[in-house]
């Protein structure tokens, strides 16, 4: 029998692992492949085949090896050259079980990999599917990306993979190209952070598309970075041992070369939170995708380099969840919904009261569906839905008399997060009595 061994990760989920020799490759003839994605939540989703079954990975350039998790039902779904282990990560909990697997096959169209490595979580309660609407079954990055030039178009939501070989830049104008070191198979880049009147300080950020923040920073009084004075305390996610917690601001200033924004938002882990993550080449935090997603890039592993373009994300404000509202998937909700049949048609003759015209019958039906049921899955403190009653656990029902089970998640939480000042009108089950509230939305910061 092997022996357990512990692995330590990090829940941008970094692995330190051998990588297959063979790696991804196109099909013979191919110079490049392209892969239309979904985009939810700042979160790159790409269709993934694992030894012949389809599944859905988020695109993390923070990781090395393929993560998986969630594929319990997945007919025909095998596993090959398995061995258990236990890893630990981002959190405050105890390490947990894990299957590392060698020897599978991944395939994107014509993209494939007969020697993937991976890693499968065995904890049921690391699953992003209730947060994003749609079934997640893993995450990949680094082993999927170091053997290509890679354009990522967020504003078209497509993303071309390029032989290395054949790619040829483009002169462009209002693009900029940086060096991109890759420490540990993850990116890094270089920017700048402006707190206040003073001057700009340097950071060395990882390039996190498995982010969907803007920015995170490691507090490091010495390098000047610091929580600023206005700021809130905030639950930002569940890593691999347990729930995050940290601070969340703004910054006056974030700038990577000469691109700048203004009133970014920032978030500062506990340092309890982040204790076993390696800050390799001195790390100050992360670059997410609500800033990535303002660009089209050019990821260049084999050349270490990335390219930046603006796209028409560009000049979007950064807005803070306003409702004070996160959401889930949670079971099913049974739904009525009244619908018009036609009973057929009946003609009269002249003698009647429809001169001889057609009369079409028709007849109302109630229909039970199953939907999807949306949960409160957190409030934040002191925000507007918090003040007046909402509770976690309530299930919407309706948005400003939208029924929600006509939309997916996405479409519902930028219903509760329009824009400041607007007034949101929740009717909501709880505990099987409907109960309405209403509150006007407020920036946190």
């Amino acid at each position: 029998m092997r022996s357990i061994q512990v692995i330590w990760i990090f829940f941008a989920l970094a692995f330190s692992s051998l990588q297959a020799q063979q790696g991804y490759h196109l099909k013979a003839g191919e110079s490049r492949e392209t892969i239309r994605f979904q985009f939810i939540n700042n979160l790159i989703i790409v269709p993934v085949e694992v030894n012949g079954v389809a599944l859905s990975f988020i695109l993390d350039t923070g990781v090395s090896t393929p993560i998986m998790f969630n594929v319990t039902g997945e007919e025909g779904l095998e596993l090959r050259n398995a061995e258990t282990i236990m890893v630990k990560g981002l959190g405050e909990g105890e390490p947990i079980k894990a299957v590392r697997s060698t020897g599978n096959t991944f395939r994107l169209k014509n993209l494939m990999n007969s020697r993937q490595e991976l890693y499968m979580l065995l904890d049921s309660d690391i699953n992003f599917s209730p947060q994003l609407g749609i079934p997640i079954h893993g995450i990949i990055g680094y082993d999927l990306l170091k053997n290509f030039i890679v354009e990522v178009k967020y504003n078209r939501k497509v993303l071309r993979f390029h032989d290395p070989e054949e790619y040829r830049y483009k002169n462009c104008k209002n693009c900029e190209t940086y060096r991109l070191d890759i420490i540990g198979n993850k990116p890094f880049v270089k920017a700048e952070v402006g707190f206040g009147e003073e001057g700009n300080t340097p950071v060395y950020l990882l390039v996190d598309s498995g982010s969907s923040d803007a920015l995170w920073l490691f507090e490091n009084s010495d390098r000047g970075i610091e929580v600023p004075e206005k700021h809130f305390d905030d639950y930002m996610g569940r890593g691999l041992s347990g729930e995050v917690y940290g601070k969340r601001s703004r910054i006056d200033r974030f700038q990577i070369g000469n691109f700048e924004f203004e009133d970014a938002k920032v978030a500062f882990p506990d340092s309890t939170s982040v204790q076993h993550i390696t800050f390799s080449g001195g790390r100050s935090g992360s670059l997410g995708s609500e800033i990535l997603k303002r660009f089209n890039l050019v990821i260049d592993y084999p050349y270490e380099r990335i390219t930046l373009t603006k796209n028409s994300n560009f000049k979007d404000p950064f807005h803070y969840n306003m409702s004070g509202i996160e959401l889930e998937h949670n079971g099913m909700r049974m739904v009525a919904e009244t619908t018009m049949s036609n009973l057929g048609t009946v003609f009269k003759d002249r003698s009647g009261t429809n001169d001889g015209g057609v009369v079409f019958s028709m007849s109302k039906a109630l229909s039970l569906q199953l939907k999807p049921a949306l949960q409160i899955a957190a409030l934040r403190e002191e925000s507007p839905a918090k003040e007046v009653g909402l509770r976690e656990g309530d299930v919407l029902l309706s948005v400003n008399g939208k029924e929600t089970h006509n939309f997916n998640i996405q479409e519902v939480k930028e219903m509760l997060n329009k824009k400041p000042g607007k007034t949101v009108r929740l009717e909501v089950d709880r505990n099987g009595e409907r109960l309405t509230f209403a509150f006007t939305l407020r920036e946190v910061l």
